[in-house]
């Protein structure tokens, strides 16, 4: 093997899983990690609640990448060379054991994402990589000998033959600002996996309580998911909020984040349905209050406050609902309408779509298919992932195959 000097911008997950293959697979290469932040894999350590969701229980290409709104395309193959199958084990051989909770998401089995950086900080110490913190990169220029001379943020400067960009996808990323001067298109980034801001009495003060099974969609678009609905401060949160997020990154940062969020829930039942469905329950139980029981399950503080909002009173009897208000509850139910007026961030998680054009990136060695020696990984892409591992996973798969190659180990 040669002995390539490689330089790793970017401490996060797909920066450090890049120069730990990369100096594994090529123990003679001289392999540098710059970040800029006294913190490296900062988001790795906030992420999943501080449990840090490695990666999810999907190990076929071809499923796994229906989670990917951008960029599901071009990590098919990707998947094929590494997907969770392979990650589960790296973290296996070094220690590091996996449990599946029931929605398919895989923590250590520790609980403690410490565990992920430790195994990360340690596999690139032993593997050799230099790991510089606190030091960031000023600026590249590509040499006529087709080497990279680094300028960093202290004035220091070097030569490097393999640089890879994995500084994240936030906008004012100096990653996406070097690839920017090297040539390459970047999709404008916006926020993907975010909360929505509602305020409606329907939800004041039910923060925390949360629905398993709800439908929610854009009104006007396409856009529509399913699954567990969480109400919070600020609105509504939770996969069912967040998947849709994710889908409708670019459609809801056009319209700033104002429109119209159509919640249904009590699932896939249509609102004449759940009216059949009332109708029966008042068959049966004529002198209850309707507040003290319901047949779908719902939390009795939430089945009360949907009551109120058809125009039903919290003390009324099942008996003296008229027909005409069981159809407004139903309305409630299974169609109600919220006022979206904003949103926030996924808890301290920052995720984007947005990034490096992915036609100009060699998917089986994240190489630039405009700047040979350029590679990139993770955020830096126009990749993201929905809620679940899904994001994590794309950093250790394009990491993965950017270390490789600049390792100058060949995988066809």
């Amino acid at each position: 093997m040669n002995f390539p000097r490689v330089i790793v911008v970017g401490g996060g997950a797909a920066g450090f899983f890049a120069a730990i293959a990369c100096a594994e697979a090529n123990p003679s290469a001289h392999v540098v990690l710059y970040e800029a932040t006294a913190h490296p894999l900062a988001k790795v350590r906030v992420s999943g609640g501080g449990r840090c969701n490695v990666t999810h229980a999907c190990p076929e290409p071809r499923e796994l990448v229906k989670r990917y709104p951008r960029g599901g395309r071009e990590l098919l193959g990707a998947f094929h060379r590494w997907g969770p199958r392979e990650t589960i084990a790296w973290f296996a051989a070094r220690g590091v054991e996996m449990k599946t909770e029931n929605d398919g998401r895989m923590f250590p089995v520790t609980d403690d994402s410490a565990t992920i950086v430790d195994c990360l900080r340690c596999a690139a110490d032993k593997a050799g990589v230099k790991v510089f913190t606190s030091m960031g990169v000023r600026a590249v220029e590509k040499n006529e000998d087709g080497r990279f001379l680094v300028e960093f943020t202290d004035g220091s400067a070097g030569e490097f033959d393999r640089l890879l960009l994995a500084t994240g996808g936030n906008k004012s990323s100096v990653g996406q600002i070097i690839a920017a001067e090297l040539g390459h298109a970047i999709a404008p980034p916006v926020p993907s996996l975010f909360t929505f801001h509602i305020d409606d009495a329907r939800i004041r003060g039910l923060e925390g309580l949360s629905v398993l099974d709800a439908m929610t969609a854009v009104n006007g678009t396409r856009l529509r998911e399913r699954g567990p609905l969480l109400i919070t401060h600020w609105g509504m949160s939770g996969p069912a909020i967040l998947k849709l997020s994710a889908w409708g990154a670019r459609e809801l940062a056009e319209r700033y984040y104002k429109f119209t969020l159509g919640v249904s829930w009590v699932g896939e039942r249509t609102p004449a349905q759940v009216q059949a469905a009332l109708v029966t329950a008042r068959a049966a139980n004529l002198k209850k209050r309707i507040v003290t029981w319901n047949p779908f399950a719902l939390p009795s503080r939430l089945w009360e406050r949907l009551a109120i909002a058809a125009g039903i009173a919290p003390e009324t009897v099942w008996t003296s609902v008229s027909n005409s208000a069981l159809q407004a509850f139903a309305a409630q139910l299974a169609a109600g309408e919220f006022t979206v007026e904003g949103k926030s961030l996924n808890k301290e998680e920052f995720v984007t779509c947005g990034g490096v054009r992915l036609r100009e990136v060699d998917f089986k060695t994240m190489e630039s298919r405009l700047c040979p020696g350029l590679h990139f990984a993770g955020e830096m892409l126009d990749i993201d992932g929905v809620t679940g591992g899904f994001n994590f996973q794309a950093a250790w798969t394009t990491g993965w195959l950017a270390g490789q190659a600049m390792a100058g180990v060949s995988h066809n």
